[in-house]
């Protein structure tokens, strides 16, 4: 009863705060989604990265074990995916990509923060940053056959990753005013990225439910079944086991559908992946959390 209850407390506010972004669009009041994404993604994201890196209270060894074990967690997820795309008969631009990638930022980041505190955060961090990286350079080469490396190390995501790690590695800390300046702007990150998640879904037209309700327990049961024996083999301490299976496990991501229109992928198709998988998470993310706490 106890596990229940604690599970709940942590995924309430969660999906709350994403239906607050849905009602509100239903309600017909405006939402700048293009605007808050880029506020989000350029100066509250990156600012929540590098504060919490700056101040993780996590061992460099610890940090480079997760990120092996995250860097071979989507390997073998990619390679399971690849080979059910292609016996499938699946169009490769369109499915593969959201079957790999999860939204690691708008539900993944806000999970281990509910469930873990600061330290969750940290760990969640690394696994989100190395996810960001190989989705804008392998993600969309997937989707439209090319990527740019540039690209990547013109985001302030990566930025604030490679600054955080440099003043977490040294020990480094930013004077007290600029440090509570940058936290306040990143607190702002998660109910903006939740909230923008609910609007998000809200707007999308999916099409193609059955096959995207297929698809979408497939995924979780590949990427949660990979992810924990990942993070067995490299035997991850108790937090960095359940942040790197729930991460790796979180449902399609809204980019994932702004790629495939934007790269003439099957979009709308993509949109019932987002829409059927974020729903199912409403399931699925507190049973995995029930399996990992």
């Amino acid at each position: 009863m106890n596990l229940i209850v604690t599970v709940l407390e942590i995924v309430a506010p969660v999906f709350l705060l994403a239906a607050v972004g849905f009602i509100w669009v239903k309600l017909g009041f405006e939402y700048r989604i293009e605007f808050v994404t880029r506020l989000a993604m350029t100066l509250a994201v990156p600012c929540l990265i590098f504060v919490a890196l700056m101040q993780a209270d996590m061992d460099p060894s610890a940090i480079a074990n997760l990120s092996l074990a995250t860097l071979a967690a989507y390997a073998g997820v990619t390679i399971v995916s690849w080979t059910f795309v292609w016996i499938a008969g699946l169009n490769r631009r369109t499915y593969l990509a959201p079957l790999i990638f999860g939204n690691t930022g708008n539900l993944g980041l806000p999970l281990a923060i509910f469930a873990f505190g600061d330290i969750g955060l940290s760990n969640a961090i690394v696994v989100f940053a190395i996810m960001a990286v190989l989705s804008f350079t392998f993600g969309i080469w997937l989707v439209s056959g090319s990527g740019s490396p540039k690209k990547v190390l013109g985001e302030p995501m990566v930025g604030a990753t490679i600054l955080g790690a440099i003043f977490l590695w040294q020990g480094w800390e930013t004077p007290t005013f600029l440090t509570n300046t940058l936290s306040l702007i990143g607190q702002m990150a998660i109910p903006i990225m939740l909230i923008t998640l609910g609007v998000a879904v809200a707007r999308l037209n999916p099409q193609g439910m059955w096959c995207a309700t297929a698809l979408s327990f497939i995924k979780v049961i590949v990427c949660v079944a990979i992810a924990w024996g990942v993070a067995t083999l490299f035997q991850l301490d108790r937090i960095s086991f359940a942040v790197l299976v729930v991460q790796v496990a979180t449902p399609v991501a809204v980019t994932s559908y702004m790629l495939a229109e934007k790269y003439g992928a099957d979009a709308q198709s993509v949109a019932g992946l987002v829409v059927v998988s974020t729903v199912m998470s409403v399931g699925a993310l507190p049973l995995i959390l029930a399996l990992v706490l």
